[in-house]
């Protein structure tokens, strides 16, 4: 069994991925395992399945898990001003073309959820360059915050989607309604009722080591750019709620089936993350468009039945769904920026799928990666 779904993963090796470990639950057990490749193509260290990743933009779900354990707590409002709980957000300034002028319509705080509250991507902009220079290189979570909110919007907040340090707001948000640092919440409230022991939004230098070698495609080749965060780590005290995670393959799977069975948050809570919330004019800009809608921080369901799974992804190619349909969860790490297998990842859901529930399915899979993807798979 899987056989088809080891090959897919495999053929990722061959376009470059120095190696991946792979794991799919079905109904509260593990189905398959799956490793193969390199977590260290300089010494030819085989992937053993303890490695410790950064996992980017999977930390998104995590953290959008911990603001909505305090909403079903009824310490907020998904249609409350975030101006309310961070007065630094109350004036804010959109960029129109080489212009700037006062923003008409005010941050909810669920724009922070959907992508949609007019933030970039930009983490070397002036005014976060001046936080870690006036910071002393700290960064303190919630103290960038109020550096970031005197950047202009792109845009007047839930005009558009746009991917974003929304998610980081969100985990300073976190940290005001919660009374604690972000990943102090984090640790009490889904790492350690979750069990997951080697999971962390701030790593002690001492542990550096015990991250798995980090590589970026540049000009074709894999280039080892260290076990730090790219990017996206602003200083030493800076939890990215968007991209500050650290997991291990082990560990994030408890996370995916912690939601799945409704542990860390209630089912119509679940429900309420999986809804697509995105407007006509949002969905013209939202890039996984042709396959998923997007709720509360995750993309999810929007009729089609090639894709009714929920969950993200991370910059480094790895990869959550659940597909709470099927009783199915599944979690891709590798630890490869740039990566020529970002774009077919998403496949290893529908191989999974198509493995437990419904073996019809291969065709059309081949089919899809053939022309959606321009990827020719032979079984």
């Amino acid at each position: 069994m899987f056989e088809r779904t080891k090959a897919f993963c495999d053929s990722l090796l061959e376009i470059g991925l120095p190696g991946f470990d792979l794991v799919i639950y079905k109904d509260g057990e593990c189905a398959l395992r799956y490793m193969n490749g390199y977590s260290d193509l300089e010494n030819k260290v085989k992937m053993n399945g303890n490695e410790r990743y950064n996992i980017y933009s999977c930390s998104k779900v995590i953290t959008c898990t911990a603001a909505l354990q305090l909403y079903e707590k009824g310490l907020f409002s998904l249609e409350d001003r975030l101006s309310n709980y961070m007065p630094e957000f109350r004036e804010m300034n959109v960029r129109c073309g080489d212009a700037v002028k006062k923003a008409e319509k005010p941050i909810i705080v669920k724009h922070l959820f959907e992508m949609t509250a007019g933030f970039s991507y930009n983490c070397s902009s002036p005014e976060l360059k001046r936080a870690f220079e006036e910071t002393e290189g700290r960064c303190p979570t919630r103290e960038v915050m109020k550096y970031l909110a005197k950047e202009p919007l792109l845009f007047e907040p839930g005009e558009r989607w746009e991917y974003s340090l929304c998610h980081d707001v969100l985990a300073a948000f976190v940290e005001v309604i919660s009374g604690e640092k972000f990943e102090e919440y984090v640790r009490k409230n889904i790492f350690e009722p979750m069990e997951m022991k080697n999971s962390t939004f701030m790593l002690p230098d001492s542990e550096l080591d015990s991250i798995a070698e980090q590589y970026r495609v540049e000009n074709g080749e894999n280039r080892n750019i260290g076990k730090n965060i790219f990017i996206y780590k602003f200083g030493k005290e800076y939890a990215s709620g968007g991209a500050g995670c650290i997991s291990t393959t082990t560990d994030y799977v408890k996370f995916l089936e912690g939601l799945r069975t409704y542990k860390l948050l209630k089912p119509e809570t679940i429900e309420l993350m999986m809804t697509d919330r995105l407007t006509e004019k949002q969905k013209e800009t939202y890039w996984p468009k042709n396959n998923h809608g997007y709720g509360l921080g995750v993309r999810c369901p929007k009729g089609d039945e090639r894709y009714i799974d929920f969950g993200w992804g991370g910059a480094a190619c790895a990869y959550l769904a659940i597909d709470m349909e099927n009783g199915i969860s599944v979690y891709f790490a590798a630890h490869q920026l740039s990566s020529p297998a970002q774009g077919l990842r998403s496949m290893v859901c529908r191989f999974a799928r198509a493995e437990l529930v419904n073996e019809s399915e291969f065709d059309r899979i081949y089919k899809d990666l053939r022309e959606i993807h321009n990827y020719n798979l032979t079984y």
